[in-house]
C-alpha cells in the first residue's frame, strides 16, 4: 500500500510517504532538569510577564494620559485604545496560532515579540488617539500570538513528569509583569526627576527594550522537535534532542536504554475550518472543558482587576495616584498561588487541583461578595480579601492554559490554544469590563455585588466540569494524552483501502 496516493473519502485528508517511527517524545521526556530548560522558561516564558506589564501600565498610566501636556485623551478614548489592544490580541491569537503549527514555533515567536517591540514602542512615540490607538493593536497582536506559539513550545520541550507545574509557574507570571508595572507606574507618574509629560512614553520604551533584548535570548532556543517531526524533519529533531542530552546528567538506565516510540504518518497541513471542525466533531467534550476552564476565570480576572481601580476610588476615597500600591499586594498574591501550588499539579493530579483551585476560588468570592454588600470592608481588607482569592484564582487560571495545550494533538495545538484564548479574552476582556463597568456606574454597590456572586457561580460551575469530565494528563506524554492526528488520518486511510 502506498500511503501517499490514498485519500480519506470522508475528509479530504492525505498522510504523505511511509510513516516514521520515532523515540525523540520518549528522549524529551526522560531528561533531567536542566540549564535548557532553564532557559526555555525564561526565554519563552517572558510573554507572561510582558502582558502583565502593558496591562498593568496602561490601567495606571490612564489619568495621565487624560492631561492636556499629554495625549489628552477622554475616557472614551482611554476606552477605546484598550479594546484596540484586546481586539489586537484577539486576531493576533488566531493569525499566528494557525501560521504557528504550520511553519513552526521557532519562527513565529520571532515574529510576534518582534511584533510586539514595534507595537509597544509605538505606543511611546504616539501623538493622538488614532496612532496610540493604532499602536495599542499591533502591541495585542504581538501578545496574543505569542501565546499560542510559546505555550505549545514549552509544552513539548518540558518533560512530561515536570510540564504541569512549569506551565502553571510559567503562565502565573502575568503577575510578576504586573507587579513591575504597578512599582513602575507609582514611580514614574510619583518622580520628581521624570515629568509626567514624559514619564509615559519611557514607561512603554522601558517595554520594548525589553523586547528587543529577549528576542536576544530567544535565538538560542531551537525548533520543537515534536513539529520537526511531524514534518518530516527528523534528522534535525534527533540533532536537537542529541545536543540536549549531551549537555544533560545521564539517566538512571544510560541514554542507551530502550524507549517507547510513537508512528508518525506526517499529513501536512490542516486548514482553520478543519481543524474547527475536528475540535467541535472528534475533540467536543474537551473543548467545551477548556471552555469552560477559559471563560469562568477569564470572566473573573477582568471583572475584578479592570474595575479594581474604580472600586478603590468612587467606593473606599482611594486617590488615583496611589492605586498602583493596592494593585501591588493583589499582583503578589496573584503570582505566589502558582509557584507554590504548581508541584501538585503534576503529583496530586490535574483533575483534583483543577476543580479544587476553582472550588476554593468561587467559595472565596462568594464570601467576599457578601463582605462588601453589609459594608464590611474597607479599601485595605478588600485588597486582603482579593489576595486570597486570588493566591488560588490565579492557579486555577494558569491550569486552564495548561489544559487548553495539551489536551489536543500535535498538529493544532498551537491554533487550539488561540482559540480558546481568543473566546475567553472575548468574553471576559470585552465583555466583563463593559458589564462591570456599568454596575459601578450605576452606583448602586448591590448591583456590583450580584456580579461578583455571578463570576463566583462560573468559578464553582467550571470546579463541577473538572472534577467530572477532567482529564488526568500528569506523567503522561503529550502523544498519550492526544496523538498525533496524522495517526488518525492515516488508519483512516488504510479502512478504505
Amino acid at each position: 500500500m502506498q500511503l501517499s496516493t490514498d485519500r480519506d473519502a470522508r475528509s479530504g485528508k492525505k498522510t504523505h510517504g511511509r510513516p516514521i517511527e520515532t523515540d525523540i517524545p520518549a528522549r524529551l521526556d526522560r531528561l533531567p532538569w536542566s540549564r535548557f530548560h532553564m532557559l526555555i522558561v525564561v526565554a519563552l516564558g517572558i510573554t507572561w510577564i510582558l502582558d502583565g506589564l502593558e496591562v498593568t501600565i496602561i490601567g495606571s498610566l490612564a489619568p495621565s494620559l487624560q492631561r492636556g501636556d499629554t495625549l489628552g485623551l477622554s475616557a472614551d478614548g482611554i476606552g477605546f485604545a484598550s479594546s484596540s489592544y484586546v481586539a489586537g490580541a484577539v486576531l493576533g491569537a488566531l493569525v499566528f496560532g494557525w501560521m504557528t503549527d504550520q511553519l513552526g514555533r521557532k519562527q513565529i515567536f520571532f515574529l510576534t515579540l518582534a511584533l510586539y517591540v514595534v507595537g509597544v514602542g509605538a505606543s511611546a512615540l504616539s501623538w493622538n488617539l488614532t496612532s496610540f490607538a493604532v499602536a495599542r493593536f499591533l502591541t495585542g497582536m504581538g501578545i496574543g500570538g505569542e501565546y499560542s506559539a510559546i505555550n505549545s513550545a514549552i509544552d513539548e520541550l518540558v518533560p512530561a513528569r515536570l510540564r504541569g507545574r512549569v506551565d502553571v509557574m510559567v503562565n502565573g507570571t502575568f503577575w510578576a509583569g504586573a507587579a513591575f508595572g504597578a512599582i513602575g507606574s507609582v514611580w514614574l507618574l510619583n518622580s520628581a526627576i521624570i515629568p509626567v509629560w514624559l514619564a509615559w512614553r519611557v514607561a512603554f520604551a522601558l517595554g520594548a527594550l525589553l523586547g528587543v533584548a529577549v528576542l536576544f535570548l530567544r535565538t538560542f532556543v531551537p525548533e520543537s522537535p515534536r513539529w520537526l517531526m511531524t514534518h518530516r524533519r527528523v534528522e534535525e529533531a534527533n540533532a536537537i534532542v542529541s545536543h540536549v542530552e549531551s549537555h544533560c546528567v545521564e539517566p538512571g538506565g544510560g541514554w542507551g536504554q530502550k524507549l517507547p516510540t510513537v508512528l508518525i504518518y506526517p499529513a501536512g497541513v490542516f486548514s482553520p475550518a478543519e481543524m474547527i471542525r475536528i475540535m467541535v466533531q472528534r475533540y467536543r467534550g474537551r473543548s467545551l472543558y477548556v471552555l469552560v476552564l477559559m471563560i469562568s476565570q477569564a470572566f473573573l480576572y477582568n471583572a475584578v482587576f479592570f474595575t479594581y481601580g474604580m472600586v478603590l476610588t468612587k467606593y473606599h476615597g482611594v486617590s488615583p495616584r496611589a492605586v498602583g500600591w493596592y494593585i501591588l499586594p493583589l499582583a503578589i498574591g496573584n503570582l505566589f498561588g502558582p509557584l507554590i501550588l504548581a508541584r501538585w499539579f503534576d503529583t496530586w493530579g490535574r483533575r483534583r487541583m483543577i476543580g479544587l483551585s476553582y472550588a476554593i476560588s468561587g467559595v472565596l468570592m462568594m464570601a467576599v461578595a457578601y463582605a462588601m454588600g453589609v459594608h464590611a470592608l474597607t479599601a485595605a481588607s478588600q485588597t486582603l480579601s482579593w489576595c486570597c482569592i486570588f493566591f488560588f484564582a490565579s492557579a486555577a487560571a494558569s491550569s486552564a492554559y495548561l489544559t487548553a495545550s495539551e489536551l489536543f494533538p500535535l498538529e493544532m495545538r498551537a491554533f487550539a490554544i488561540a482559540v480558546f484564548y481568543a473566546v475567553g479574552t472575548l468574553f471576559g476582556g470585552v465583555a466583563a469590563p463593559v458589564i462591570f463597568g456599568h454596575l459601578i456606574g450605576t452606583g448602586r454597590l448591590s448591583l456590583l455585588v450580584m456580579g461578583y456572586v455571578v463570576a463566583a457561580i462560573l468559578m464553582l460551575i467550571a470546579s463541577a466540569v473538572a472534577w467530572i469530565w477532567g482529564v488526568d494528563a500528569e506523567n503522561r506524554s503529550l502523544e498519550e494524552v492526544a496523538p498525533p492526528l496524522s495517526e488518525y488520518y492515516a488508519r483512516e486511510e488504510e479502512r478504505t483501502v
